[in-house]
């Protein structure tokens, strides 16, 4: 059984012709569908058109949606884009989201964009009662500590963040 159900396919297949017209205004549309697949998709394409006007509809997404993969999605997205319009809202999934998948990719999107800001919150995070989400606060915590103290690459800082 394909999981790509026909009326998936043909979304797909628009999806891929807005994508390379870097229609945004149609990928922030779809952020409200009713299919969780369709979410984390526009999710990751609106993190590749880019742009911090984009942090404000992926933290929405962060906090509102029911689905957890894809708020999930939302936090991984926020800590690549690496804006510092994202940290609010990653410290609010860090501490409040229910679940432990968003709250960990919430801690390690933190200690990728790798603020100072964020320490309390990862400190914080050190307490958590699922173990994974504590690891990760402890990953986060060591890139602040490395990009403070000793990169000279912020690339490499960031994509050895978590």
């Amino acid at each position: 059984m394909s999981v790509v159900t026909e009326e998936r396919l043909i979304l797909f297949c628009k999806m891929e012709e807005k994508y390379e017209q870097k229609d945004a205004e149609y990928f922030v549309k779809l952020m409200d569908h009713d299919d969780y697949v369709v979410r984390t998709r526009a999710t990751c394409i609106l993190v590749d058109l880019g742009g911090e006007d984009k942090v404000q509809h992926i933290s929405k997404v962060l906090k509102n949606d029911s689905n957890e993969l894809v708020r999930h999605e939302a936090a991984f997205s926020l800590g690549q884009m690496g804006y510092s319009s994202g940290i609010k809202p990653l410290e609010d999934a860090t501490k409040n989201d229910p679940s432990m998948f968003v709250r960990h990719e919430a801690t390690i999107a933190l200690g990728v964009i790798g603020t100072k800001e964020s320490i309390p919150t990862l400190e914080q995070a050190l307490k958590d009662p699922d173990k994974p989400v504590v690891e990760s606060a402890v990953v986060a915590l060591s890139n602040i500590d490395f990009m403070e103290k000793l990169s000279k690459n912020e690339k490499f800082a960031k994509l050895t963040g978590g």
